[in-house]
């Protein structure tokens, strides 16, 4: 090919093609990304400033997911919110790669710090005599460097090929943003292998987490139930908030990667759940479930107060 040929921006569809939609769906999504930020941030800074729920190594997770979550929709929302009033929507070449690379950076550091967070409510509630020696503060800190190497790991598995490949044909990704698998698809060469990498890595990867996330809560639960029957509904109803997250974390990462190379218009409204829906349902799955959050929130805000006056 001469390098005249190749393409240096993509084109996203996006949503709709409706003006009149799109202005809606501009200020519905900007709505919901600002209580995104709001909700994550006053999570992580929570977590951060109150001892009690920084020293708890469940809440120390849950700041560090609630850190990946606003990440994820900041490498999307803001992109996706601008080409809303924009007639031609476009997204350079390296620019598309960069958000691929972070979108599945965060996103493979997040499904592996899923799996942290299992581990430790099956420790917390089978072994609460030895919890708080097993995850201690190097375990944990352990834990969340480990998710991260993961997914870097598994962004760089696949993009050090993807950024490899010649684009010079069509230049139409049908999402909101860059997705690997409809970006494969535009590349001027066989990527039948790499297709299957991005099935192996992606899809499967999620789909085996997913499972075994499921499995690890029956143990919770049936070993729960053979100590005490009481404790049952005590246990699922910690649970509940964790398999609620999980499963709307993995639902559209399975149904995206697991199956990606076939034209369903689904595909982008599950891009939208995955990048916006989800990071704004877990500040309030596990804040207005949570008396200690709550408790915490409320002990800043009367530091906040009295310092202020103080001052």
């Amino acid at each position: 090919m001469m390098n005249s040929s190749v393409i240096s921006e993509f084109v996203l569809l996006g949503l709709t093609r409706t003006w009149e939609l799109e202005i809606f769906f501009f200020f519905i999504f900007l709505l919901t990304y600002a209580a995104i930020v709001t909700g994550n941030l006053l999570i992580v800074v929570t977590v951060t400033f109150d001892f009690h729920l920084h020293s708890t190594p469940m809440y120390f997770l849950l700041g560090n997911l609630s850190f990946l979550d606003m990440i994820i929709s900041t490498i999307t929302t803001p992109k996706m919110l601008a080409d809303f009033l924009k007639e031609k929507k476009t997204i350079s070449l390296w620019g598309c790669m960069v958000q691929m690379f972070f979108l599945h950076f965060f996103g493979g550091s997040e499904m592996t710090l899923l799996i942290v967070m299992a581990v430790d409510r099956y420790i917390a509630i089978c072994k609460p005599l030895h919890y708080t020696t097993i995850m201690n503060r190097r375990v944990l800190v352990g834990s969340v460097l480990l998710s991260w190497a993961v997914g870097f790991v598994h962004t760089l598995s696949q993009m050090v090929f993807t950024i490899t490949l010649p684009f010079c044909g069509p230049n139409v990704v049908d999402n909101i943003f860059c997705d690997l698998p409809l970006v494969l698809k535009l590349a001027c060469t066989d990527t039948y292998i790499l297709e299957l990498l991005v099935i192996a890595d992606s899809g499967l990867l999620s789909f085996i987490c997913f499972v075994l996330l499921l499995i690890s809560y029956t143990v919770i639960l049936v070993t729960v139930r053979r100590r005490s029957s009481g404790g049952l509904s005590k246990a699922l109803s910690t649970l509940s908030a964790h398999i609620t997250v999980v499963t709307l974390f993995f639902g559209p990462c399975i149904f995206i990667y697991a199956w990606p190379f076939r034209s369903f218009s689904v595909d982008k409204f599950l891009s939208v759940f995955y990048s916006i829906i989800t990071p704004l349902l877990n500040p309030i799955i596990y804040t207005l479930r949570n008396q200690e959050m709550k408790a915490a929130m409320g002990r800043l805000r009367i530091q906040h107060v009295s310092s202020r006056q103080n001052f």
